[in-house]
């Protein structure tokens, strides 16, 4: 029975991660903060939402989006203030728009690029040699390497 508390626990750790004294009173509010904590990414963690990481400025950044969400700002008020912080990196999913759409559309133009380069070469490879020895070529050739 031990093992199997333990296992759960492990497994629903990130579950955990907002502590009981930071969850709102209010449902509602509760909510929005729960919904705007998993948009923004934790700056310590790789890739993990400030809702499920245990790091200390994620504790900070969702007591802020609570305190911001109390003080009746919108949601789109709140994550304005933390990337004004911290910059566009703590969003999950970067808006598509301004120097964020060069990242967007680089890849895939590079993935089209390196096929076309691609492409090329292996046909260029299945057409053969351009260049043929002439007879005299082969001939002197072949007299070389049956020395």
């Amino acid at each position: 029975m031990r093992r199997l508390a333990l296992a759960l626990a492990l497994v629903a750790a990130p579950a955990f991660a907002v502590e009981p004294d930071e969850v709102l009173d209010d449902p509602a509010l509760e909510a929005r903060a729960r919904e705007i904590s998993a948009e923004l990414r934790c700056p310590v963690c790789r890739n993990e939402s400030i809702d499920e990481s245990n790091s200390g400025v994620s504790r900070d950044l969702r007591l802020m989006v609570r305190e911001r969400l109390v003080a009746g700002d919108s949601d789109a008020e709140v994550i304005g203030a933390v990337v004004d912080r911290y910059g566009e990196f703590v969003m999950l999913k970067p808006d598509a728009s301004g120097a964020n759409l060069v990242l967007w559309l680089a890849a895939p133009l590079l993935l089209v690029l390196a096929g076309g380069v691609a492409f090329v070469s292996i046909r260029r490879r299945a057409a053969g040699p351009e260049d043929r020895l002439s007879e005299e070529e082969e001939a002197r050739l072949k007299d070389i390497l049956d020395r």
